[in-house]
């Protein structure tokens, strides 16, 4: 099985969704992908099942702020000052889609752990919540406002959120490490302006970054190299760090999909 790990940087949510798409379509048996990325712009990502009136539109674009759908499940997220992993694995590769979730979730608390010491009280979730009546509260358009079994939580908050889809013989996961606080300024782009302030206070009682608990900023390069050693111990891998060849070919694909469309 070969590795690859994909160091795209900052890149539009569209580009961001895209890539991850190409990457599943790229899997096969002997090919894995791992995946650290930012957004520039700021993005709104919605889940698969949500609908775009859910977003106040007008206001994210005068704010340059993108608004996205998703491949996977799950609810809003505003993507801003954040480390997002993807991971794209076959099914071949022996683990079904329950345990890549708990053996990534794992992974990344290890990870944490190992890039500063208070970290190493975050623990994964144990409960699995009601979403069917979650999705039934004001809070529901939020993904951070309410926390899955085996996410990432520090003192009972949420502190990374992920989500995942097969995709015929493909395992397709993503998700986000909250670094800063930007993230919760999200109910400002609902559409339903009556719920700004109790989702405002939501978020804040429910999440959680890394530079709030470490009362700095968080160091990204650091952050990263840690993910991915601590990916190839824990694993048992190496990963093929020349990416250039896969970027090359999501970038010509993605020029000709514009070109003809």
């Amino acid at each position: 099985m070969r590795w690859t790990f994909i160091d795209s940087g900052r890149n539009s949510g569209k580009y961001n969704m895209d890539f991850d798409i190409f990457l599943s379509q790229q899997c096969t048996d002997e090919q894995a992908f791992f995946r650290l990325y930012r957004w520039e712009p700021y993005t709104i990502s919605i889940g698969a099942n949500q609908n775009f009136e859910e977003i106040d539109i007008v206001k994210a674009n005068n704010d340059n702020i993108d608004v996205v759908k998703r491949p996977t499940g799950g609810r809003a997220i505003l993507h801003a000052e954040e480390l997002t992993y993807s991971i794209v694995i076959p099914i071949s590769y022996g683990l079904n889609a329950q345990e890549v979730y708990n053996k990534v979730s794992s992974t990344l608390s290890k990870s944490l752990g190992s890039y500063d010491s208070k970290l190493k009280s975050v623990e994964l979730e144990s409960q699995q919540p009601d979403f069917r009546h979650q999705l039934t509260q004001s809070s529901g358009v939020l993904c951070f406002a309410s926390t899955a079994k085996n996410e990432v939580k520090y003192n009972g908050k949420k502190l990374i959120g992920s989500a995942q889809r097969k995709m015929d013989s493909v395992i397709l996961q993503h998700g986000s490490i909250l670094c800063g606080k930007y993230h919760a300024k999200l109910p400002h782009y609902l559409s339903d302006k009556s719920l700004v302030g109790k989702l405002l206070d939501e978020l804040e009682s429910k999440t959680i970054e890394i530079s709030t608990i470490l009362k700095q900023d968080v160091n990204y390069s650091k952050l990263s190299e840690i993910i991915l050693s601590t990916f190839e111990t824990e694993w048992n891998i190496i990963f093929d760090r020349d990416d250039h060849l896969i970027k090359n070919e999501f970038e010509k694909s993605n020029l000709l999909i514009h070109e003809t469309a």
